[in-house]
């Protein structure tokens, strides 16, 4: 969720022969192409799949012990020689996939200069060891010598691996299959007391260049490597923003004249206690009034105006709400209107309950028949009550959909990398986006189930589930003139998505993380997962805040562009979709101070608002024009 930085969030096999070993597989058609996003982020291959273009042997000779077959680079010989990169890279995103034999041995290194008879006496080394006795110093994944891998995620031999390695100003990072396994910072007296306690003591220049090679390791065993890519960082840790263009618009603050009834900005002992709008919308009745609801359990109605006004208290739910600042994923999470409101009353909310540890509650609620602007919080109906293993990644987007069912957006359940494996358990509700029927009841619920949900009917499946693979949509959202539902899922270590979800799609949690390989399991033949049709790496940022598609009309250039920024980094983007083509056009800066979007509305007529927390009680955001048009690079 967009929280969690806050609280420190295709493998198909290539077939190939080295000495005696076959793999049995074929060749990946996806293999060694960069993204569309990947290339705006700064990416390139550094092997093209085909030839050696780039790569030469450590201090000169042959390079035929090396060979490209089925679009992975190939050490097939005996006396094949380490390999090294042309260039040389200061600072940088590194990622490939390797695959390798039984007790078969390699290494990747960095930094590496060719003042030594060999390169690991230069750059350090991240061990390839496929045997199953080696210790946590030097198994897969292990910075050799200097720092065990913390945890073993390494899949099996034969099977393609995906390491990444995050070596910037800020430090370093060794990611094996999406997992983080260490950081570290060369320089810092940890490091000097690791070198100085191993073998590369000796070497007086060992992991001291400013610039260096990548180096492939020939240790004597089968190996293969593939999807070799790497990004330059500049020296201030920044990479290219991936855009195509940039839409003159910038935020700016609206409501900011409104008093918050009932809120002070610190507590009776004096402590800061800011303002967190969690949920801007409207009720579709034809009032255009404005509903903000925070995430300690009250929902405010505010008048369409910049004028000076107090806010009327909608309802106050904080008695049954619980929130913690170091459990912030927690909370009153979401907020929707019944279609019918302005005839039956009733709205729909998602909170944590402070009467059950770790559980998740939605219920309905009535507006008052002589007031308009008052809920009664005595008409609650308890729907469905959700236990989570954890605090963290709760979703808590409710929407309703053109279908007139309510969708719920839930997360894997917590902590990290999905430990109970909720994204692919149908059997559990958790990792999935749900749709109910809240207009009816059945089989002792207080809902009903669609009689068309995809997994009605399935044996051991939760018939409530529309779709699944998630890790922790936040938020989920209709197109309100095509009906096309958005999510944007917020990434374990590397990678942030965004998903058009359609009726029974698996989106990959936990085999992936956006496109790429997650974990120690490979994704089965038979199980099909839906791409995510945009990405972004966390070096252009963490944690990825979903907004809508804008429908509104004070901006025509924005109209049909999908709204979504990043927590941690602040940026906002709008993003363009040909549904046609089923691709993404365009993805435009909305240039902006860092602002820490927690999230997005709209109001009745479909003009875009975010939110952040805010000590001061202004929080709420609209944008304005800078210029006429479009700015495309």
């Amino acid at each position: 969720m967009w929280m969690q930085p806050v609280m420190i969030r295709s493998v198909l096999v290539v077939a190939f022969v080295v000495g005696m070993t076959c793999f049995e597989c074929r060749a990946d058609e996806k293999a060694n192409r960069l993204t569309r996003p990947e290339k705006l982020a700064g990416w390139k291959l550094l092997f093209d799949g085909r030839t050696k273009h780039g790569w030469r042997r450590y201090k000169g000779g042959s390079t035929d012990g090396w060979k490209v077959e089925d679009g992975a680079l190939v050490r097939a010989a005996r006396g094949a020689g380490d390999l090294i990169t042309e260039e040389e890279f200061q600072y940088f995103d590194l990622a490939l996939q390797f695959r390798i034999v039984p007790r078969g041995n390699s290494g990747v290194m960095f930094g590496v200069t060719e003042e030594y008879v060999y390169p690991w006496q230069s750059g350090p080394e991240i061990q390839i060891y496929a045997d199953p006795k080696a210790d946590a110093k030097h198994c897969t994944g292990a910075l050799y010598d200097l720092i065990p891998a913390r945890i073993r995620a390494a899949r099996p031999p034969g099977e393609w691996n995906e390491l990444q390695v995050h070596y910037g100003p800020d430090g370093a990072e060794v990611q094996l299959n999406g997992i983080r396994l260490y950081r570290f910072n060369i320089g810092s007296p940890d490091w000097k007391r690791r070198v100085a306690s191993s073998k590369f003591a000796r070497y007086a220049h060992f992991a001291t260049a400013k610039r260096g090679h990548i180096c492939l390791q020939d240790h004597g065993s089968e190996v293969a490597f593939r999807n070799i890519r790497i990004r330059p960082i500049a020296s201030d840790g920044s990479v290219p923003n991936p855009v195509t263009g940039r839409l003159a618009l910038r935020p700016v603050r609206t409501f900011d004249k409104v008093r918050w009834a009932e809120w002070e900005p610190a507590d009776e002992e004096g402590r800061i206690r800011p303002l967190r709008p969690i949920v801007l919308t409207h009720a579709g009745d034809g009032s255009n009034r404005v509903f903000v609801a925070t995430q300690r359990g009250v929902i405010h109605v505010l008048r369409r105006t910049q004028e000076p006004q107090t806010s009327k208290v909608f309802l106050d739910i904080s008695d049954r709400v619980i929130y913690k600042d170091r459990e912030n994923e927690e909370g009153f999470l979401g907020l929707a209107f019944h279609p019918k409101y302005a005839q039956n009353g009733k709205f729909y909310v998602y909170y944590t309950t402070r009467h059950a540890p770790h559980t998740s509650v939605i219920s309905s609620f009535r507006v008052s028949k002589e007031d308009p602007d008052r809920a009664l919080p005595e008409s609650e109906v308890e729907i469905l009550r959700i236990k989570q293993p954890y605090w963290n990644h709760n979703g808590g987007t409710i929407v309703f959909g053109p279908d007139g069912y309510l969708y719920i957006g839930l997360g894997d359940g917590g902590a990290a990398n999905d430990p109970h494996g909720n994204g692919q358990n149908l059997g559990t509700l958790l990792g999935s986006i749900l749709r109910i029927d809240v207009d009816h009841t059945s089989d002792g619920r207080k809902y009903a189930i669609p009689h068309d949900n995809p997994f009605v009917g399935r044996h051991g499946a939760r018939p409530e589930i529309f779709a699944h693979g998630v890790r922790n949509v936040w938020r989920i959202a209709f197109d309100r003139e095509t009906g096309t539902l958005w999510a944007a899922d917020v990434g374990q270590n590397t990678w942030e998505e965004i998903d058009i979800i359609t009726k029974g799609g698996n989106y990959g949690w936990n085999y992936r993380e956006g496109l790429h390989p997650f974990g120690i399991k490979s994704l089965p033949r038979d199980v099909k997962v839906i791409d995510p049709i945009w990405e972004y790496d966390h070096t252009v940022g963490k944690s990825i805040t979903g907004g809508f598609v804008y429908r509104g009309k004070r901006f025509p250039e924005l109209r049909g562009m999908y709204l979504y920024a990043d927590y941690v980094s602040g940026r906002i983007w709008a993003l363009k979709y040909d549904q046609a083509a089923k691709k993404v056009v365009g993805n435009y800066e909305i240039p902006s101070p860092s602002y820490p979007v927690i999230s997005f509305g709209e109001d009745e007529s479909g003009e875009a608002y975010f939110l952040v927390v805010s000590p001061t009680g202004k929080g709420i955001y609209t944008f304005e024009r800078t210029a006429a048009g479009v700015t495309t690079d």
